[in-house]
């Protein structure tokens, strides 16, 4: 074989161990935002059309993401905003539009108090899709009943599941670290949020 022959080869043969590790990068890219993003990631691609474009996006969400100086919410922060969350659920009954507005207000707070973005409805959601993306989805129909609740558009029963989807966030954002679940829950029952007869909101009996 000619000299020329094998430089032809062995750059033919480089070339096509270059392409398939490229090949398996990018597989692995888009299974790791897979995980990461959930629902978002196909939301992103159906946004852009394209995956690449799609995958560029959430690379740069993840990239701001890791700017923010995140924080966990300790015990007593998070049974408060519960004992909030009950109390704006037992308004539903007599005022659901307030209600929801609370939700919100509550959830926003609940954010800024982990050190997200709360100005900005769409910089919250680009934020928080990148550890809440499994739940961000009841976050957008929340706001959006919400939205419409604020002029007059919304039915009782809109209002209800705005509820329930703020719920959703609300409960993924005050999660408590697996570590912290494993030593303070050792040897013990799960504790009750509240009491029996208190959930006389929307969510009583799910």
């Amino acid at each position: 074989m000619s000299t020329i022959l094998m430089v032809v080869v062995a750059v033919v043969i480089i070339a096509l161990v270059a392409a398939a590790g490229y090949v398996l990068w990018t597989q692995a890219r888009t299974r790791a935002l897979r995980r990461r993003f959930g629902p978002e990631y196909d939301r992103a691609v159906e946004r852009h059309g394209k995956r690449a474009a799609a995958e560029r996006e959430l690379m740069s969400r993840e990239r701001r993401h890791e700017e923010l100086e995140l924080r966990e919410l300790d015990p007593r922060q998070r049974e408060l905003y519960r004992e909030q969350w009950v109390h704006v659920q037992e308004q539903f009954v007599d005022a659901p539009g307030a209600a929801v507005e609370q939700a919100g207000r509550l959830v926003t707070v609940v954010m800024g108090e982990r050190g997200y973005p709360t100005r900005d409805f769409d910089d919250r959601v680009a934020h928080l899709s990148v550890e809440h993306g499994r739940t961000l989805d009841h976050y957008r129909r929340g706001h959006d009943i919400g939205a419409r609740a604020a002029r007059d558009e919304a039915t009782t029963e809109e209002l209800r599941q705005a509820m329930v989807h703020y719920r959703a966030l609300f409960e993924d954002l005050l999660k408590v670290p697996d570590g912290e679940r494993s030593g303070s829950r050792a040897g013990q029952g799960t504790p009750a949020h509240h009491g029996p007869g208190r959930d006389r909101g929307p969510e009583a009996g799910r």
